[in-house]
């Protein structure tokens, strides 16, 4: 059965045009991110927010709203204080659960969000997620260890783990790089360069 779409009309109060510049962000990206994390569409005109969604997601988008206008009294907003504020709420392990029942599978880092494309990412991604052990196999530049990486860089930023391990085979997997010369590290730090790689976009 579907779920009952449904919305409401915010008005915040009072009407300061530079906390709600505040608060929707530059480009609105402060609405987005929370349209992203709470499945809802927000639309305002001054200090009016029109909030559409299904079941309870325009209630809880309305009160996170206003919770997060309310903050701009002491200081401005940035993306990094509303991921807290959503963090620090709950919401973002709502989201994941979410993700993992609708299969729209988005992955959000501090400077990118991934999302899962095709037929076999989202259920490699929701594997991660719930599973301790998991073993990507398939060709190459289909994702595998993009999406690994920024999967752990998601849960360390969220406090997660504490700690990421970057291991590869002993063996060669089709690279056939032959000697290299060098202590350890340059021999192993050419096969990491995809994981290297990945990091430095996403952090």
């Amino acid at each position: 059965m579907d779920p009952e779409p449904s919305s409401i009309t915010l008005s915040l109060e009072p009407a300061d045009n530079q906390r709600l510049a505040s608060l929707c962000g530059q480009f609105d990206e402060h609405l987005r991110q929370l349209e992203r994390r709470l499945h809802v569409e927000i639309s305002n005109r001054g200090n009016q927010f029109q909030i559409a969604g299904n079941d309870g997601a325009p209630r809880l988008a309305g009160e996170v709203l206003q919770e997060l206008y309310d903050a701009t009294r002491d200081a401005p907003l940035t993306p990094e204080r509303v991921h807290l504020h959503l963090q620090q709420a709950g919401l973002d392990v709502l989201d994941d659960k979410d993700a993992c029942q609708q299969g729209d599978l988005v992955i959000h880092t501090r400077r990118c969000t991934v999302k899962a494309r095709g037929i076999h990412q989202p259920d490699y991604i929701r594997n991660i997620l719930e599973l301790d052990i998991n073993f990507g196999i398939g060709p190459a530049g289909t994702g595998k260890t993009y999406l690994a990486v920024a999967c752990a860089v998601q849960a360390m930023e969220r406090e997660q783990v504490r700690r990421l391990v970057l291991v590869r085979p002993a063996v060669e997997a089709g690279e056939r790089r032959g000697f290299l010369p060098g202590d350890l590290s340059q021999k192993v730090d050419p096969y990491l360069r995809p994981l290297y790689g990945a990091l430095y976009e996403m952090l």
